[in-house]
């Protein structure tokens, strides 16, 4: 297939064109630039000796958009662009309204026009809010005290899908709930390049561990888990971007809703401790109090994308910890190395 990635050059789209292009499907994508870079995409072709159509372009252009529909005529859209920090999105939430909102209404107004109605789309944990119960099945509630303007517009453009759906039989639209993606590419050629301070807890324990920084901070160790710090829920990325394939390959009418994790909880200590493992020395950390809105525990249960796509993670923690360490050790400075 033809397929358009939106997205493409960032952490987790990089590692989305590698699987896409090992299946064989021809692969566009468009990416503004803005929290990624281009040497990305020349490592993907390294990896899978094939090469990606690129298009420099903001979805929110919708004309320019229109002209990549024109020449590239995809089959299929894959949608991760967007941003994606949390606290920078509590403190801009405008801006992150703007652009991950109105980059998803000016793309399905493409897709519209062009007649492409097959759209996975880049969803997220964070629209479950505080959970009731877990692990998270799909059925739980969504929208209930999520805690961030990320995560509503999240939470929002899945509602936008939805109604879309409804009123147009012909989409096919599947919703895939990331949980935390971690690790890199196996050959260390591609991985998570944060620009500025990282926002997640891996490549920040990545940079502590190559001397790029000094010590990692732990927000909380009181809370009611195993050793008092958060737990989450972390997926290779590789195992996140074969969720990717197989949801493709099980398009069917209207809307389906996936989690995509590992049913299993990490806690930040833990994390720490696998990736010195990796490493091959401690690493300095300090308990800090808790941050406002963080969750004691967040975990999935991954049980309906097993039975109906045929997908379940196959990489471990470890194996997650020495690609990520593979990746940093060798590109001390990300793509700008």
């Amino acid at each position: 297939m033809r397929i358009l990635l939106t997205g493409g050059a960032g952490y987790i789209g990089s590692h989305i064109a590698v699987e896409l292009l090992n299946a064989d499907h021809d692969v566009g994508i468009v990416d503004d630039l803005s929290n990624s870079s281009p040497i990305a995409l020349q490592k993907v072709s390294s990896i899978t000796g094939k090469s990606t159509d690129f298009f420099e372009l903001d979805c929110r252009d919708t004309p320019g958009l229109t002209g990549v529909f024109r020449s590239f005529q995809p089959e299929a859209v894959i949608h991760l662009a967007g941003l994606k920090a949390v606290g920078e999105s509590v403190e801009d939430p405008l801006r992150y309204y703007d652009t991950n909102i109105n980059a998803t209404l000016s793309l399905v107004h493409v897709m519209e026009q062009a007649g492409v109605t097959q759209l996975i789309f880049s969803s997220s944990a964070t629209v479950y809010g505080d959970p009731e119960f877990l692990p998270l099945t799909e059925q739980a509630r969504t929208g209930i005290g999520i805690s961030n303007p990320y995560g509503w517009t999240k939470f929002m453009i899945e509602q936008i899908l939805i109604d879309l759906a409804t009123s147009q039989p012909s989409w096919k639209i599947a919703l895939l709930r990331y949980f935390n993606p971690v690790g890199a590419h196996e050959s260390g050629l591609i991985g998570e390049d944060p620009q500025g301070i990282p926002n997640n807890l891996m490549p920040f324990v990545a940079q502590v561990a190559a001397g790029r920084r000094d010590i990692i901070e732990v927000f909380g160790d009181d809370y009611d888990t195993n050793d008092g710090t958060g737990v989450r829920d972390y997926i290779h990325v590789m195992d996140l971007a074969s969720g990717h394939l197989a949801a493709l390959e099980n398009l069917t009418p209207g809307v389906s809703t996936y989690n995509l994790g590992t049913g299993q909880g990490t806690s930040v200590l833990e994390i720490i401790h696998a990736f010195e493992l990796a490493c091959g020395h401690p690493l300095a950390y300090k308990i800090s109090p808790r941050r406002l809105g963080d969750l004691p525990s967040t975990y999935c249960n991954a049980d309906k994308a097993r039975r109906e796509l045929g997908w379940s993670p196959t990489r471990s923690l470890t194996q997650a910890c020495h690609d990520s360490w593979l990746w940093q050790s060798t590109n001390p400075e990300g793509y700008s190395t």
